[in-house]
């Protein structure tokens, strides 16, 4: 019978995607010594924010998603963070793949707010397997106990925004609010739809809003 063990050896930012992606180095190790002809693969990731400590600033930045700090014990609870599938081609022993995962900038996506709230340090990862094995002995099944855990640098993540979005970040918005702040932006004849959202902060600070 196999017996299937994976290890995360790394992370890196795709610089040529059509979209912001990472790039995991996953490394599948097999004991029975049988040839592996192929994997279809199924990945989970989630992130664990319980395994990591957070400055005051972070903590501020976070509320949103945890609440106040003393009632964290309760709401930091996994993140899930993307269902990935690929094939594993042919290997006997061990094998390494990298496993790619799109990546969204969107701040009402859980994950990205998560992502965005953190200064430095790492990302508490849990990576969760499972598939169907074709071998030389026949076809099984990856146990669903098969996981590892990955801390992954949160300067990657900082590294791959940008790249695709250098300075900058994305928020979603209603159509009446796009049209509004359109309008404003015509009616004060600015240039850029950040310079406009600029200007109504300068408005609501010289108000004391």
């Amino acid at each position: 019978m196999s017996d299937f063990s994976f290890d995360c050896r790394g992370v890196r930012a795709e610089p040529y995607a059509a979209a912001p992606t990472l790039l995991f180095r996953l490394r599948i190790s097999e004991s029975s010594g049988r040839r592996i002809q192929a994997i279809g693969l199924r990945c989970q990731l989630r992130i664990e924010p319980i395994r990591r400590s957070y400055s005051d600033a972070e903590a501020a930045r976070l509320a949103d998603l945890f609440g106040e700090r003393h009632r964290w014990g309760d709401t930091l609870k996994p993140m899930q963070l993307a269902t990935l599938s690929m094939t594993v081609p042919s290997f006997t022993g061990s094998t390494e793949i990298d496993v790619p995962m799109p990546c969204s900038y969107d701040l009402e996506v859980a994950s990205g707010q998560y992502f965005h709230a953190l200064d430095d340090g790492e990302i508490p990862l849990l990576m969760l397997f499972s598939g169907t094995v074709f071998s030389t002995a026949g076809i099984t099944q990856i146990p669903w106990d098969r996981e590892c855990e990955y801390r992954m640098p949160v300067a990657v993540w900082r590294e791959l925004m940008d790249l695709y979005f250098p300075g900058g970040g994305w928020l979603r918005l209603s159509r009446e609010t796009l049209d509004a702040l359109r309008d404003f932006k015509h009616r004060k004849a600015i240039a850029t739809w950040d310079a406009a959202i600029t200007a109504l902060l300068k408005e609501a600070t010289v108000d004391g809003i």
